[in-house]
């Protein structure tokens, strides 16, 4: 599983929330490193369709349906 942190601009003061804890609110910020694992692209199923996610050689992130 990844760990999850509010996002530094969130508006919430408070201690930082548990992943099941979070309210509607919160922007969780995941590491790109951490979600790609040393890969270059992955899926990510949403619903009924499927986007890819590119780690391009210019340190870009393209995510396509």
């Amino acid at each position: 599983m990844f760990a999850v942190h509010p996002h530094a601009h969130s508006t919430s003061q408070s201690v930082p929330h548990h992943a099941d804890e979070r309210s509607s609110t919160d922007t969780v910020e995941i590491d790109s490193i951490r979600l790609l694992k040393g890969q270059r692209e992955l899926l990510i199923r949403h619903g009924s369709e499927c986007y890819r996610l590119r780690h391009t050689r210019n340190d870009k992130l393209i995510l396509t349906k």
